[in-house]
């Protein structure tokens, strides 16, 4: 068994494991010797992207957001080596030179998610996604191959986008109990909806069109990502997840208002496999 004060991955998967299981497979489909980092760059995304899974008010949402960014500048309080997942990642920053400023922006654009502030349109979604999906298939890919990944940036711009649509119509019935609204709101608007409408769910004609057209958004972006390319092998783990998309979006659309209350979240041996094929094909 491996030593957490040896080695500084050792505690990555199997956080991972229990906080992001898709990732987690895409890391045990990677090389081995990439597997750790990857490990800890994953678990460091999903211990910020559920910060408002495990706290009720804002400041303090907002506070263990500032203590990661403070990780990552070195000026965090307290002593950060206690906190594995936090050694983890800064190991892997410094053995793949991981760039710091993108991980802050990830960071910082996760403070939208401990509030209720509604998406207010399609272009601040996708810079959401840009900072949040999009970088961190771009940072796996710095990992995995640095010097092919700059060839798959364009696609990881597009994949993270398409990547996020998906994720958001998952989590569709949760963001709605809690109040917070992800459809932007001038897709809202088009489809006959405002954000506080969605929440109520009484238009149901209505909200079979806003999920429709956050389709359309979605299925915009895969193709793009797919027209663009440059996917390497190397690079292919860093891309497995984006292949759950197509599937996703295909049971929103059959779904249509029922995803309001509905999970669409697939079966884990269905994610398995279409990760699996993926590994061996190529992600589009």
């Amino acid at each position: 068994m491996t030593d957490p004060k040896t080695d500084p991955y050792a505690h990555g998967l199997t956080v991972l494991r229990d906080t992001d299981r898709d990732r987690y497979l895409a890391c045990l489909l990677a090389p081995p010797e990439k597997r750790g980092a990857l490990a800890a760059l994953y678990a460091f995304h999903a211990e910020i992207a559920r910060v408002r899974d495990v706290v009720r008010e804002a400041l303090p949402g907002e506070i263990r957001l500032q203590w990661w960014r403070d990780v990552l500048e070195g000026t965090a309080e307290g002593d950060a080596s206690a906190n594995p997942l936090a050694v983890g990642l800064m190991a892997c920053v410094r053995e793949h030179r991981l760039p710091v400023a993108v991980l802050t922006d990830m960071t910082e654009a996760r403070i939208f998610d401990v509030y209720n502030d509604p998406m207010e349109s399609r272009a601040a979604l996708e810079g959401y996604a840009g900072e949040t999906a999009s970088a961190l298939i771009q940072l796996a890919s710095l990992i995995l191959d640095p010097q092919g990944a700059p060839k798959s940036a364009e696609a990881a711009g597009h994949a993270g986008v398409a990547q996020t649509v998906a994720g958001l119509l998952l989590m569709l019935p949760i963001h709605r109990r809690r109040g917070q609204v992800y459809l932007p709101a001038d897709l809202l608007a088009a489809t006959g909806l405002t954000p506080e409408a969605l929440l109520a769910g009484d238009d149901r004609a209505a909200a079979a069109r806003a999920i429709e057209a956050f389709v359309g958004l979605g299925r915009e972006h895969f193709a793009k990502a797919k027209r663009v390319g440059g996917v390497a092998p190397a690079n292919r783990p860093a891309f497995l997840p984006v292949a759950l998309v197509p599937h996703i979006l295909d049971a929103a659309e059959k779904a249509g208002a029922d995803c309001l209350e509905r999970s669409l979240v697939p079966a884990q041996w269905r994610r398995q496999w279409w990760m699996w094929r993926a590994a061996r094909r190529g992600p589009f």
